[in-house]
């Protein structure tokens, strides 16, 4: 089959890798100039499976939190009598897509500076009381987690500081963390030997479906500034792709796999689908770790969360990153004032003195995201088009899903058997949406 996959990020690239690997003949198209260069930019790097689920819930209304008929959505669905099975089925994806990361890692020998370790932080008792429920479900599913101490999570990231309220906190496993954009590039070159054809600064603008689909692509240069205004610049890839003529040109594929993240929306409603996606953006900043002999653990060793404040801090090799403010909305093009010393406040109470702020990377990240915060993967309801899309939770922009969510669509592309351990992903689809 001839395969076009919209989208160069994380959830574009691994599809990308599996439907190659399952022998068909690969172009991904994306308008930046490299993978990885939006939403997988520089995301918490955090991949524990736990980490899909919502550790907070909804308020309605909430000011500023979206539009009143999304947030009405959100609402119900956190109160639907079926929630605990839908969580269930996204955490089943979650354990699969992290077997398959492993799988991946160990077969193809990836780095990507990735750490083993996920520790909730409970500065209170009412924070361990607030997600009884959660911690419920990932036992009745067999995973493991362990509460522990004030002291023991001390030992377990001396880093912490001491002076810091904690009650006590939730040791995740399996979880890890690690650079999803790096990832990324590991998965292109690995998706390149398999014969992916790579399109670059190529804007899909409109889609036909059919048994066989077309598209009419364009070559579009972005302007100077396009996204975020705080991010580092975009390094250029080059050596690789094929000079593209200049107008629209159309192509036709088999099959079309819309991965685009955040700019769905503008492909699918044309074709008459109309899913209530929101938009939710967040922020990073990313520096070296300081070193000193003295105090060989000034940061985290592995990846920590604050389910107070709703933030992450994770190790990226020898850089930390801290994570949080997610709110509705596409992505502005600067921080706030407010939101940037809401991240230096998170990371000096538990990590005091770890980052060298004179070399911090700033970056805003957008992504799309359902009132039930499950994934929308599967047909689309119109032939030759499939959608890889909504992966993200509403707390964080991590990456817990997009191994598993690659592997079983191209599975269903395919009409390939899923193996045993594979979850079923039937209702996650658009036809839950009706």
């Amino acid at each position: 089959m001839r395969i076009a996959i919209i989208g160069a990020g994380i959830a574009g690239v691994t599809s990308a890798f599996e439907c190659a690997a399952d022998g068909h003949q690969v172009t991904v198209f994306d308008r930046r100039g490299s993978v990885a260069a939006e939403g997988s930019f520089a995301n918490t790097g955090q991949a524990a499976p736990a980490m899909a689920l919502p550790w907070t819930q909804a308020s309605f209304p909430r000011p500023g939190a979206g539009s009143l008929s999304w947030q009405w959505r959100r609402w119900r669905a956190e109160r639907s009598k079926d929630r605990a099975t839908k969580q269930a089925q996204l955490l089943q994806l979650a354990l699969y897509s992290h077997s398959r990361l492993q799988e991946l890692r160990k077969r193809l020998q990836l780095d990507f500076e990735r750490a083993e370790g996920q520790l909730l932080l409970l500065r209170q008792d009412r924070d361990l009381r607030a997600i009884q429920a959660q911690l419920d479900l990932l036992q009745s599913l067999g995973l493991q987690q362990q509460f522990l101490s004030a002291e023991q999570c001390l030992a377990l990231e001396p880093g912490l500081n001491p002076d810091t309220a904690l009650h006590g906190g939730i040791q995740l496993s399996p979880a890890e963390v690690g650079n999803c954009r790096q990832f990324s590039h590991l998965m292109r070159i690995e998706a390149q030997r398999l014969g992916v054809q790579f399109r670059f600064h190529t804007t899909v603008r409109s889609l036909t479906p059919g048994t066989v689909a077309s598209l009419i692509h364009e070559h579009t240069i972005p302007p100077e500034g396009l996204g975020a205004a705080t991010r580092a610049p975009e390094k250029q890839d080059a050596g690789d792709t094929q000079p593209a003529p200049l107008g629209p040109m159309q192509e036709s594929f088999d099959a079309v796999l819309i991965c685009a993240g955040a700019s769905a929306l503008d492909l699918l409603q044309p074709l008459g689908l109309k899913p209530a996606m929101g938009l939710v953006h967040g922020y990073t900043i990313t520096a070296p770790l300081r070193q000193l002999e003295a105090h060989p653990d000034l940061g985290p060793r592995a990846g920590v969360f604050d389910l107070r404040e709703q933030t992450s801090i994770s190790r990226i090799g020898q850089r930390v990153r801290v994570a949080g403010s997610v709110e509705p909305g596409a992505a502005p093009q600067s921080f706030k004032p407010a939101t940037l010393a809401s991240l230096h406040r998170v990371l000096n109470d538990w990590f005091p003195g770890a980052m060298q702020v004179g070399q911090e990377q700033r970056w805003i990240g957008c992504q799309a995201l359902l009132p039930d915060g499950l994934p929308l993967l599967g047909a689309s309801g119109l032939p030759g088009i499939w959608l890889n899309l909504a992966q993200g939770a509403a707390h964080s922009l991590d990456w817990p899903l997009a191994c598993g969510a690659a592997r079983l669509l191209a599975n269903q592309v395919s009409k390939r058997k899923t193996d045993a351990e594979a979850p079923e992903i039937t209702g996650l689809d658009i036809s839950r949406l009706a």
